[in-house]
């Protein structure tokens, strides 16, 4: 019995306006909750026009008002864009209102990731048009594993956002085992200052929230969910080509807590689901762009059409940037997508899974929202 949850990175339509896709938020999220949904989680974007899911907070507390049972969250808020005390009590604020259906899913912003990324393609690693060869991907028992990704194009928009944040590629990384465990302290009522002296931080003091630990590589936030015995949500729709390595990492590491006696994990995916296989296909056909898009240094930009999407001619430099994602989305009918996302909870051992969708036209998103879940009820999984 594997819970089906959902990850909103709240799109932008082509001819709207972030306020039209906070509302188309707020409306799936009802719709999840029909659905039968465990969880709505929203993501962390910062200077991309395409998506307006940057306040994550605050979007949790809108999505939570507006509904009634289902459990909501930030998949994830990054750390250290936002101090630790302010998580606990931006999210300790939400929980105060709605107990026992807040998550705090943290994130890492790698800054020196992303200037190792930016350094590489200023350089260039291969000639327009002649990728070079690339490793094969491998299937393990029916699930495709891709070589890792690539990036072409000017990355610098991602270092701005590093100066916006106030962070420098000279500065020392943050600490992130310290980051989270000054969270759960906050949330637990330990935390103390320097001398000793025990600090009081309400409303994250005794908040009925539940903390998970994101991550999409098996280091740093494996390790850290791992040893502080956390629950962890494992990419495979971002970072394919590693998530048998990721979830395998959090396992190894993992020490038992009050929190949770054994590991428990989540699994992400891009899915679109349609009346039928070629319909799914369809409507998904705009993906390959909106990750060109950001893998180039544009940012996430609206959705375009998927007739415009089908016709657009790809260089064979542009097929190898956007494959490992596009390769790995789930798209079709209800029973394909059902049987694809069963595959993915077998192989990587998954208690649970959280799906992420993103169609041209918002109407077309509830629908595969919907499908999924009569579908995979039908399998008896929620």
């Amino acid at each position: 019995m594997i819970p089906l949850s959902i990850l909103d990175l709240s799109p932008v339509p082509r001819a709207g306006t972030s306020g039209d896709a906070l509302r188309h938020s707020i409306d799936l999220a009802q719709v999840a909750e029909r659905a039968g949904y465990l969880r709505y989680w929203v993501a962390e974007h910062h200077l991309a026009r395409g998506v307006a899911s940057s306040s994550t907070p605050v979007l949790v507390a809108l999505i939570a008002a507006a509904t009634a049972a289902i459990r909501v969250g930030s998949g994830a808020v990054q750390l250290p864009n936002t101090r630790p005390v302010q998580v606990a009590e931006q999210f300790g604020t939400v929980a105060a209102v709605h107990p026992g259906r807040v998550d705090i899913g943290l994130g890492r912003f790698d800054l020196h990731k992303l200037l190792t990324l930016i350094r590489a393609s200023e350089q260039g690693s291969w000639t327009a048009g002649e990728p070079p060869p690339a490793p094969p991907s491998r299937t393990v028992d029916g699930l495709l594993i891709p070589p890792p990704p690539r990036f072409a194009g000017d990355l610098s928009v991602y270092g701005h956002l590093g100066a916006l944040l106030g962070f420098s590629a000279d500065d020392p990384a943050p600490d992130y085992d310290e980051q989270v465990g000054a969270i759960l302290d906050y949330l637990g009522g330990t935390a103390k200052r320097g001398d000793g002296e025990p600090v009081t931080v309400p409303p994250a003091e005794g908040a009925d929230a539940q903390v998970w630990v994101l991550g999409s590589s098996p280091g740093v936030s494996a390790q850290v969910a791992g040893a502080r015995g956390l629950p962890f949500a494992a990419s495979y729709h971002t970072m394919p080509g590693t998530v048998l390595e990721t979830v395998s990492a959090y396992r190894e590491a993992f020490r038992p807590s009050e929190r949770l006696a054994r590991p428990h994990v989540m699994v992400s995916a891009d899915v679109v689901v349609g009346e039928t296989d070629e319909d799914g296909r369809r409507l998904a056909a705009p993906y390959a762009q909106w990750v060109l898009d950001i893998r180039s240094g544009r940012g996430a930009q609206p959705y375009v059409t998927p007739e415009e999407a089908l016709a657009r001619d790809w260089t064979a430099e542009e097929r190898a940037i956007v494959a490992d994602r596009v390769e790995t989305q789930f798209a079709g009918s209800a029973a394909t997508v059902v049987e694809q996302l069963s595959t993915l909870a077998r192989v990587t051992g998954a208690d649970e899974l959280l799906v992420t969708t993103i169609t041209t036209e918002h109407a077309d998103r509830v629908r595969s929202t919907e499908l999924l879940a009569q579908a995979w009820a039908g399998e008896g999984a929620i």
